[in-house]
This record gives structure tokens, C-alpha cells and sequence, in this order.
């Protein structure tokens, strides 16, 4: 008899440790359901947008999106890569966004959606002081230098007879220039003042080579994300939040 009710007790008591393990189960997949973090990837090669303050990704970009973090109660993660990479890296999920001075084409809308834009910019370029490019349809035939993936590489592909020579990054290219590997340099205009700027003997031509604008891309179909980023930005406008970013990185003096 004391057997018996010895062996009921043992089975009572494994039966409240399994509903007890289940539910502590139960509750660790709810903590890990809800997310936290929104992962951000970008190319810290293009100031002012983004770029490295000794260890740590910063620009306009990072800061709107830590902003834009902020507004939906999560932490910001910047995942810094390739440029060329960010869109794969947005559609198979390894990122929640990218973000990197990106400009909506046709291509990338194939890959992955876009948000409002929240910035305009222009395709300029860079030539030599002595150079007998003035101007757009100088270009013909030149040798222009490119950042792999850009908006500048693919808008470059239009020229005709161009030999277009592409670089992982922007700095490249301008390097490039200097040492006469290219003739010209087509890139986004406030990166472009950052690089002659720190450059001797270069120039910006005063024709802007296409006007533009930046959205950040998300998941195709992530219609939730989109549009809690699109309340995000458009409440950071209104407050004129979005103003004082850009202002911290571009002065009104070189503002084009």
C-alpha cells in the first residue's frame, strides 16, 4: 500500500515538473519573439552620411536611425559591409534595414522595398584643377572612376564610351584620380566635399551629374517595419529633429 501511494506521489510530482518546464518554456520563446534590436547595414566609407569616429560608426544615417530606434523602443546594431552587400544582406534578413545614403532605383526595388525619403542629394563629379572636363557631356570616352554599386556606377553605365573602373570604396576612387588612373570621379555630393577636401588639386564641377534622393531599404513585404519607420521619420521631421542631425554633420556654409 505505502508503495502504491509512494508511486502516485512520484508520478504527481512528475507530471507538475513537466507543466512546470513547459511553461517556463513558454515563457523564454515569448521574451525571445519580441525584438529588440533593429539591425542596421551600411558602408562607413561615406561621410558625412556614415563613416568612423575612432571605433564607432557615426554620420547622419546612424544618427537618424538610432532616433528612428529610439521612437519605437528598440536599440540600434550597425552592421558595417560592403556596399554592394547591404541589399542582399536587408532581403535575406541578416539586417533590418539599410541604410547608407541609398537612392531608389528599379533594380533594388526588384530585392527589396523603401521607405519615405528623408534626405536629397546629387551625383557630382570630381576632376583634377587642370582637367578639360567642364561638365557632363565632357565625359565621353573618359575613364571614370566609381564606387561598386553605387548610384554613380550605374548612372556611369550611360556614358557613352566610357571606361568605367569600379572600387570598393569611395576613397579608392578618389585616390585613383590623383594618381591619373581615371580621368574623372562620379560620386554623391557630400561625400565628395569631405574627399577634395582632404585632397590637394582636386575640384568639384559646378553641374551636378543627377539629383537624387535617400530612403532606407527594408525587407520586401515587411509593410509593418516600413511603415512604423515612415511614423518614426515623419514625426522626427515635424519636430525638426531631422534638421539638427543633418545640420551637426553639414554646416550651412558647404551645404550645396
Amino acid at each position: 500500500m505505502k508503495r502504491r501511494i509512494l508511486s502516485l506521489l512520484l508520478v504527481t510530482a512528475c507530471v507538475f515538473s513537466i507543466a512546470a518546464c513547459g511553461s517556463k518554456k513558454e515563457d523564454s520563446s515569448s521574451e525571445e519573439g519580441k525584438k529588440d534590436t533593429l539591425v542596421m547595414a551600411t558602408n562607413a566609407e561615406f561621410p558625412p552620411y556614415e563613416f568612423y569616429e575612432g571605433k564607432e560608426v557615426v554620420g547622419i544615417d546612424a544618427d537618424i536611425m538610432a532616433a528612428i530606434a529610439e521612437e519605437l523602443g528598440m536599440k540600434l546594431e550597425i552592421e558595417d559591409m560592403a556596399f554592394d552587400s547591404i541589399i542582399t544582406a536587408v532581403s535575406s534578413g541578416k539586417a533590418d534595414i539599410g541604410a547608407a545614403g541609398m537612392t531608389v532605383t528599379e533594380d533594388r526595388l526588384e530585392n527589396v522595398d523603401f521607405t519615405d525619403t528623408y534626405a536629397t542629394a546629387t551625383q557630382v563629379i570630381i576632376v583634377k584643377e587642370d582637367s578639360t572636363i567642364s561638365g557632363p557631356d565632357d565625359l565621353t570616352g573618359k575613364k571614370i572612376g566609381v564606387q561598386l554599386g553605387t548610384t554613380g556606377d550605374i548612372y556611369a553605365e550611360d556614358i557613352e564610351d566610357a571606361a568605367i573602373e569600379r572600387y570598393n570604396k569611395g576613397f579608392e576612387a578618389v585616390q585613383a584620380l590623383k594618381q591619373d588612373k581615371v580621368d574623372a570621379v562620379i560620386i554623391d555630393g557630400e561625400p565628395a566635399k569631405e574627399f577634395v577636401k582632404e585632397a590637394e588639386g582636386l575640384k568639384i564641377l559646378d553641374e551636378a551629374f543627377t539629383e537624387e534622393e535617400y530612403a532606407i531599404a527594408v525587407k520586401k513585404g515587411n509593410d509593418e517595419l516600413k511603415d512604423k519607420i515612415n511614423e518614426a521619420l515623419a514625426s522626427l521631421k515635424d519636430s525638426g529633429k531631422l534638421d539638427k542631425i543633418v545640420a551637426k554633420y553639414i554646416s550651412a556654409d558647404t551645404a550645396e
